[in-house]
């Protein structure tokens, strides 16, 4: 997944200078053959760094594009992505591509979502689901026995690239990948959130990695089959959750649609928590949208509260993603969701708000139909209390 990037060191070191070379070299090519000159060398560089676990050059290269030369940054980015998630590894004689697969899986619960370890019967069941829907024919699949959240996920490309060597490995002994949940860090409770389940498959080199790079497969039947087949099994890791199963992929594009879903499912949520909660229908509802930033647009803050009065019960963050910016058609969508839901009263402020957090307990503060930066307090619930916020 992209960082954010620091401000650029004003000297390269040596290994850092060479990636910048490379891959300002291939962001100008000009045809498919020069691509084919500078990407094995662009890969090389950034394996090397990769297994020197040598995270701050590469880091490095990434802060200086990304100030410098956006296209060649982009290049650089893409290729430490599929190098930290992918690798070859030799066995039994044979040359084996392995990818790490991430699987990701939105929950909303008014109690908190779990991240639990995995039984020796789950983690069957779940491979038996992968292999049976996901995976092309040959291919060897090893899980980690955990359901990771986004605090719990690798925290940088070496790391990633570990897991996806550990995991490889294991994938082509037979073996599963089992951790300390003791030494993961604690997670934050949050309505809406993503889970992970982490693999590695692993193929005969250059042969199909999912079921749908063959013949007969086909991207949202397998999404389809794998739903309904892993739903049972996933439901006794999140009691009390209500869930949704995103199609497993490459670890980094897996983990960029749920980013991508996360947002509309969050807004969702949210609206049914209330509904839930305080017994708001949503025609009695109103939500005021407003724009935040710093340097530049970061976010949506949508405020939630009953109409006929001026409180703001709820609020959900809207993060802009990728290469989203001011011209991004993101209001539109956010008010199609709120329409959808039955929202009759819906403010939208297209003025700057900063981006301004409470002072006592960190969480965001959300506009009012006023456009005044309020604390969004649920009323007292008497028995339970809600969560914080949403992200």
């Amino acid at each position: 997944m992209r960082k954010p990037r620091s401000p650029a060191r004003p000297h390269l070191p040596r290994e850092a200078a060479e990636l910048t070379w490379l891959a300002t070299g291939l962001s100008r090519s000009g045809c498919k053959l020069e691509d084919a000159y500078w990407e094995p060398r662009l890969a090389a560089a950034v394996d090397e760094l990769l297994r020197e676990d040598n995270e701050a050059d590469l880091t490095a290269a990434l802060d200086l594009l990304f100030e410098a030369d956006g296209p060649a940054h982009d290049e650089l980015a893409d290729m430490v992505e599929a190098r930290a998630e992918s690798t070859r590894l030799d066995h039994d004689g044979k040359s084996w591509d392995v990818l790490l697969v991430a699987c990701p899986v939105l929950a909303w619960s008014r109690f908190s979502i779990a991240s639990p370890s995995l039984s020796a019967d789950v983690m069957a069941a779940l491979k038996a689901q992968l292999s049976g829907h996901i995976l092309a024919k040959n291919a060897r699949v090893a899980l980690a026995d955990f359901l990771f959240s986004p605090d719990q996920l690798p925290r940088s490309f070496c790391d990633t690239f570990r897991l996806t060597c550990e995991l490889g490995v294991r994938a082509l002994t037979g073996r599963d990948f089992k951790l300390k949940p003791k030494d993961l860090p604690e997670t934050n409770r949050f309505l809406s959130d993503t889970r992970y389940l982490l693999a590695a498959v692993a193929v005969p080199k250059g042969e199909a990695l999912f079921r749908w790079n063959e013949r007969d497969g086909d991207r949202d039947k397998a999404l389809a089959q794998w739903s309904i087949q892993a739903t049972p099994t996933v439901e006794g890791l999140l009691p009390g959750c209500a869930f949704e199963m995103l199609l497993p992929d490459a670890y980094h594009a897996a983990c960029q649609q749920a980013d991508q879903a996360s947002r509309t499912y969050s807004l969702r949520a949210a609206i049914a928590f209330l509904q839930t909660t305080v017994g708001l229908d949503t025609a009695a509802m109103k939500a005021v949208i407003g724009p935040f930033h710093d340097q530049r647009l970061e976010e949506y803050r949508i405020g939630l509260g009953p109409r006929d009065s001026d409180d703001i019960y709820y609020g959900v963050v809207w993060p802009l993603l990728g290469t989203e910016d001011d011209n991004s058609e993101l209001v539109p969508e956010i008010e199609a969701i709120l329409r959808e839901a039955g929202f009759q009263d819906i403010t939208i402020h297209d003025h700057r708000f900063p981006m301004e957090f409470c002072d006592d307990c960190g969480t965001p503060l959300y506009p009012n139909k006023e456009g005044e930066l309020v604390h969004a307090e649920m009323p007292e619930q008497p028995s339970h209390e809600a969560p914080g916020m949403l992200h």
